[in-house]
C-alpha cells in the first residue's frame, strides 16, 4: 500500500485515539503498534521491544522518582521487581498482568535472571534491564541462555553489571 500524504499510518490501519501513560491497554494494541513500528523501521519486533524497554525506565523514573530514589545500582533495583515494583504497578493498574522474575544471587559478580510471562516478551525484559543499567550509570553485559520463544519453559539471562567509564 502506498503512502497517502497527510494521512498518518495509524489512521490508514484503522486505529483511532491516543495512548497515554494513564491508560491500561490490551496486549493486542501494543502488539499492533510493535508490528507497525517494526515494518516502518525495518527492524525485528524484538528490536522494537528491546528499544522500548531501554527507553522506558528513565521515563518511569521521571514520573515516579521516589520509587527509584533509594537505589544506587541496578542489581538491588532488579531484585525488588516482584515484591516492590510490580505491586506498585498493580496499584496504578488494577488487574495488570506483570511478569514473574526469579533471581540467582549466589554470585556477587553475576546475577541470574529468570523471566516468566505468558506474553513471552523477553526482548522487552532485556531492554528494561539494559535501560535500568543505563539509568544507574552502568552497563549490563547479558548472556541469554534460555528462551521461551525458542522452546524453553522460561527465559534466563546471566547478567554482569559494570560501571560506565564515560
Amino acid at each position: 500500500m502506498g503512502r497517502t500524504r497527510g494521512t498518518p499510518c495509524w489512521s490508514r490501519r484503522g486505529w483511532r485515539g491516543a495512548y497515554t501513560s494513564l491508560g491500561n491497554y490490551a496486549d493486542e494494541e501494543m502488539l499492533k503498534l510493535v508490528k507497525a513500528a517494526s515494518i516502518s523501521l525495518k527492524v525485528s519486533q524484538d528490536d522494537v521491544l528491546r528499544w522500548f524497554g531501554t527507553k522506558a525506565l528513565p521515563l518511569l523514573a521521571a514520573a515516579y522518582p521516589v520509587s527509584l530514589k533509594s537505589f544506587k545500582s541496578t542489581r538491588p533495583f532488579l531484585l525488588t521487581l516482584n515484591d516492590v515494583i510490580h505491586p506498585e504497578v498493580r496499584k496504578i493498574y488494577p488487574g495488570a498482568d506483570v511478569p514473574e522474575f526469579e533471581f540467582d544471587t549466589s554470585s556477587e559478580k553475576m546475577l541470574g535472571v529468570v523471566y516468566r510471562s505468558k506474553r513471552r516478551m523477553c526482548a522487552l525484559a532485556e531492554g528494561l534491564m539494559k535501560g535500568a543499567a543505563e539509568y544507574f550509570g552502568e552497563e549490563a553485559l547479558m548472556k541469554h541462555t534460555k528462551c521461551a520463544q525458542h522452546g524453553d519453559l522460561e527465559c534466563r539471562w546471566d547478567v554482569w553489571f559494570k560501571k560506565r567509564t564515560s
